[in-house]
């Protein structure tokens, strides 16, 4: 599904619900009250600017977090990547699935979303995207054809939209929660989008903030951080398992040879390939892959 559609359907969902929608407005910074965050500084299309006040600020917005960088240090750590996105039509062969392909120097996802439109991601090397300054058209395709999976499969024709950059990756927030604030999804950590669970997580992060929001809200005034701590403590239990597969998976990518022989074996040994597929699909246990057991039959 497109993120257009997806995220159209939750905007409409949270209308259904009481919440207000206004857009086009940014944040340029957060407001305080005796030291707690107390809502956000706002600025709309024409450049004017008022605050909104909130008793619970929760930071949604991404990779490059104002709220994250207000509530403590944001940590990029290795391996720093940056992705390359577009949509195309014309993608041949992407009938009922979605591909991955894992070369040298980064990986390429395939995507269908809809009747003849593929999401197609390249994601490199943070040294590696210096080569595409002034001329991301032509590295985008050049470095796509470098699989071998892909060459002649996408044609510069068929791009729909301008194409996007986003990153680096590996980052993680100093504070998760604070005195009237909290973080969810990308804008709490996010390491990697191999196991694209982006917005899987995103969605059970705010599922498990909404539990502590709410029982925070029922006392007066601010909220203090210790009130969100158990959120913190969710968060773990939810997504530890996740974030050591996402890790393992992406620290291999710097073994091109081992990664290739792990798949390898994947592929040939019964279950395994449709278990590890099961946990980055968030259906399956993360402790189905992290066992001596199963990592030993990956490598060996």
């Amino acid at each position: 599904m497109a993120r257009r559609v997806l995220d159209a359907r939750l905007v409409e969902a949270a209308r259904q619900a009481g919440a207000r929608l206004d857009e086009r407005l940014s944040a340029e910074e957060l407001l305080y009250d005796g030291g707690a965050v107390a809502g956000a500084l706002l600025r709309d299309s024409t450049g004017n600017r008022r605050p909104l006040h909130a008793r619970i600020t929760v930071g949604a917005d991404g990779l490059r977090s104002i709220v994250a960088r207000r509530l403590g240090r944001r940590y990029h750590r290795i391996p720093r990547r940056l992705a390359f996105v577009a949509h195309l039509t014309g993608v041949d062969g992407l009938e009922g699935v979605a591909e991955l392909h894992v070369g040298d120097q980064g990986y390429a996802g395939l995507n269908r979303i809809g009747p003849d439109l593929a999401n197609v991601a390249l994601v490199v090397p943070f040294r590696r995207a210096a080569e595409a300054r002034g001329r991301p058209h032509r590295f985008f395709f050049r470095r796509l054809a470098e699989f071998p999976g892909i060459a002649g499969r996408v044609d510069p024709r068929g791009l729909t939209d301008e194409i996007l950059v986003t990153g680096p990756f590996a980052a993680w927030s100093g504070r998760v929660v604070a005195d009237g604030a909290l973080l969810v999804g990308d804008a709490a950590d996010f390491f990697d989008p191999f196991t694209g669970e982006g917005i899987h997580s995103a969605l059970l992060g705010a599922e498990l903030a909404a539990k502590w929001i709410l029982g925070a809200l029922l006392a007066p005034g601010i909220p203090k951080a210790a009130s969100l701590a158990g959120y913190v403590a969710d968060r773990r239990r939810a997504f530890a398992g996740k974030w050591a597969v996402e890790r393992l998976i992406g620290y291999a990518m710097w073994f091109p040879g081992l990664f290739d022989r792990a798949v390898a074996r994947l592929g040939r040994r019964a279950g395994m390939a449709d278990t590890l597929i099961g946990v980055t699909g968030d259906f399956v246990p993360a402790r189905a892959v992290l066992n001596p057991l199963f990592l030993t039959r990956a490598l060996l």
